[in-house]
């Protein structure tokens, strides 16, 4: 039967296995720093924050879990049930992003949470939410493939409907608004979800969370020792810019940390280490770094 601690004891240890895998496989460690809230602050409750920094393939490679609690739902948690609004909750979670050193290996993020809420008047409110993205800085299509395939077949044993909607959901939550483009290729994303009862809404979270390292560590291990110079290097660093904007300007998760009084260090852990932009910057037509633009960056049926 899923409770809390049964959903805690998942999350440490895909927190675990994931940092394992990554960590073998760049031959750099990961450094945990163990935090807890003090007493007195608005949020309450206790994480660890794993990251590894300029590794052999990732630059910067972050995943943490936190466990927190706190008297008042931010707003950025509400804004789809107002009947919530201002109620107690408690929070866990595991969410990763993971820069590469060669931009021709995709940036990824992953995250997979659960929420209750206890207004004064009614029963608990519980959901879980999560998926996975991709962004990539040079387009390759079977990576692509591989990797929405990997999201349908984690989804395909909870409804047909599921990959599909949440693709669809995926496209038009990681779009920046302001540039009228998308983040990356996408991937699957879902929020608020309950509608499977307890057990199964728990059980599709960590199916989704269970697919990441195989949906992702194939195409590292493609791409991590692809040549490259300047020119790709100076596009790596525009697009990160990009991916900045985002998860400062559009990012619940971002929001729902930084309006509940949460632990700013382990918040920011997505951001890359080195970013640039540049004004108006104009594409060489016909080139590697446009057609990640005209045929990756769009809404496309990847299966």
């Amino acid at each position: 039967m899923t409770d809390l601690s049964t959903v805690r004891s998942f999350l440490l240890a895909l927190q675990e296995r994931i940092t394992s895998a990554v960590a073998e496989m760049d031959g750099r460690p990961f450094v945990a720093d163990h935090w807890q809230k003090e007493e007195g602050e608005p949020l309450q409750g206790s994480g660890i924050t794993k990251i590894l920094e300029q590794g052999r393939i990732f630059e910067r490679a972050g995943c943490g879990f936190s466990h927190v609690y706190g008297p008042k739902l931010p707003p950025s948690a509400t804004q789809h049930r107002p009947e919530l609004a201002g109620a107690p909750f408690e929070a866990m979670g595991v969410s990763l992003v993971f820069h590469p050193r060669n931009p021709y290996v995709p940036t990824v993020h992953m995250n997979v949470r659960m929420l209750v809420a206890t207004p004064k008047s009614g029963a608990p409110a519980c959901w879980f939410g999560g998926g996975m993205d991709l962004t990539p800085y040079y387009g390759f299509e079977e990576d692509a493939l591989h990797f929405h395939r990997t999201c349908s077949a984690a989804l395909a044993p909870f409804g047909d409907d599921k990959y599909p909607r949440f693709k669809k959901w995926c496209d038009e939550y990681f779009y920046l608004k302001h540039r009228d483009e998308q983040r990356g290729i996408g991937g699957v994303f879902f929020d608020d979800f309950q509608e499977l009862g307890l057990d199964g809404s728990f059980a599709m979270m960590r199916s989704v969370a269970d697919a990441f390292l195989p949906a992702y560590l194939p195409i590292v291990e493609r791409r991590k020792d692809m040549a490259y110079g300047e020119r790709e290097r100076d596009f790596q660093l525009y697009r990160r810019g990009r991916y900045v904007e985002f998860n400062l300007v559009w990012d619940r998760g971002t929001h729902f940390g930084l309006q509940s009084g949460g632990r700013t260090e382990s918040i920011l852990l997505s951001m890359p280490p080195l970013v640039s932009w540049s004004y108006r910057r104009k594409l060489e037509a016909g080139s590697a770094e446009e057609r990640l633009h005209k045929e990756f960056l769009i809404r496309r049926d990847w299966l």
